[in-house]
């Protein structure tokens, strides 16, 4: 999967709301620096040639529609990040945003929360084990 450009990413983030859309769709959902529709039909189709999108061919006019989901996306960008940025180390990441004051103690016992209701799943017998 190829690495996107801002403006690109800024697109699939359009397109993954609007689940299906033409260029002109795309485009009135733009807020800041709207590009000409010509470069926005250029950079819909970039993305088409990276693989996140295809369309259905409606005459000569297109609707297109993702094919990456927007959580295969955010799973590959966290992993290249924390891998490029922390380290591999999600303790890194964790301390980067309390460092920055950007997570609260409750955030934080929250995703303990989490983890610790994950491992107690996890180590919990499974139905199919008591009959046997």
């Amino acid at each position: 999967m190829q690495k996107l450009t801002n403006k690109e990413e800024e697109i699939m983030h359009i397109l993954w709301m609007l689940k299906k859309a033409f260029v002109k769709d795309v485009l009135a959902k733009i807020k800041d620096d709207k590009p000409h529709y010509n470069t926005l039909s250029t950079i819909i189709r970039n993305l088409e040639e990276k693989g996140y999108v295809s369309y259905t061919a409606f005459g000569k006019t297109h609707q297109y529609f993702p094919i990456v989901s927007k959580d295969v996306y955010k799973k590959r960008f966290m992993n290249t990040a924390i891998e490029h940025y922390f380290n591999n180390s999600y303790k890194n990441v964790v301390s980067f945003f309390a460092k920055e004051e950007k997570i609260s103690v409750e955030e934080l016992k929250d995703i303990i929360a989490l983890i610790e209701n994950r491992d107690s799943v996890k180590d919990a017998p499974s139905k199919t084990n008591l009959n046997a």
